[in-house]
């Protein structure tokens, strides 16, 4: 069917512990073709244990997990020429220099494409003939990230990928990884930069504990949570101080500002206009608040 949609990553209730630490506690997950789907949570909420299955180098305890529809476990071989993989910390054999590293690399998938490669190390400004022992942590990054752009791959697993890198080849990196969305690839992104994920992302998932707590595009989450508003107006708003849905009110002369959810936005900017607008600032939350807040709010 044209414009089908097609789930190419999906865990149902996919469990798995470590002794008495349960790092997978349930986690539903679904990735779509051709999206890049960020993959957020702090440090042991589960995000390189779910990359992990999904590589087949962990069994799960439970549930599922596919990639391409094949099975993560028990389909490693074909499912590993149809996908590439970027860990956040990267190990590289320290005789041998960048080139030989991401030749190698490509000779064993064997998709290796020797013009994007060349292309490839020119954004990222990286020289292939330096051992990779001399490589800084960045350089290293660069590495796993040319040998892993550079094939021919459907599906990317980048678990922190541009760590190490400075903010000029964070962009290059974000250049492309839409370049890869457009052909169609899909990535799932797990990182820490959240600018970076809210730029690049269509759908972002939030893990807590071993679970999905929140999946959705930047804008679905945003109507879960208030806009925050500032506003100088040229008299007072006193039906601000009763309506509904408006919390964290503050006035300071004649600014005024607050925060409202979103079912309520258009009657307190109705109010504010009424009241005769100097300025206006409407900022709805970033992912960054959005991140927070999942987990600031655990305790309640």
């Amino acid at each position: 069917m044209v414009g089908a949609v097609t789930t190419v990553i999906e865990t149902r209730n996919l469990s798995k512990s470590f002794g008495r630490t349960r790092a997978l506690d349930g986690l539903d997950l679904s990735v779509e073709q051709g999206e890049v789907h960020g993959f957020l949570g702090p440090n042991g909420a589960g995000k390189t244990t779910t990359i992990r299955v999904l590589l087949g180098l962990l069994k799960a305890d439970g549930g599922t997990a596919t990639l391409l529809g094949a099975n993560a476990w028990t389909d490693i071989e074909s499912i590993h020429r149809r996908i590439a993989y970027v860990p956040g910390d990267v190990t590289l054999w320290p005789n041998l220099t960048g080139g030989e590293v991401i030749d190698l690399l490509g000779r064993l998938r064997g998709d290796l494409d020797k013009d994007r490669r060349a292309a490839l190390l020119e954004r990222f400004d990286l020289d292939p003939t330096k051992k990779c022992r001399s490589y800084s942590k960045g350089n290293r990054q660069k590495v796993a990230l040319v040998a892993a752009l550079a094939s021919r791959a459907e599906v990317f697993l980048l678990d922190e990928p541009t760590a190490g890198l400075d903010p000029l080849m964070e962009a290059a990196f974000s250049d492309i990884a839409r370049d890869l969305k457009d052909d169609g690839r899909t990535i799932l992104l797990s990182s820490h930069i959240l600018s970076e994920v809210e730029r690049l992302s269509d759908r972002i998932s939030i893990i807590r504990a071993g679970k999905v707590v929140e999946v959705g595009t930047l804008g679905e989450m945003r109507r879960l949570h208030t806009t925050n508003i500032s506003a100088v107006v040229r008299s007072p708003v006193p039906s601000l101080d009763s309506m509904p849905g408006v919390t964290g009110l503050t006035r300071e002369g004649n600014r005024i500002r607050f925060a409202v959810d979103p079912d309520n936005l258009d009657t307190a900017i109705v109010a504010l206009g009424a009241a005769g607008l100097d300025s206006l600032l409407s900022e709805p939350p970033s992912l960054e608040q959005l991140f927070l807040s999942k987990y600031e709010g655990g305790a309640r």
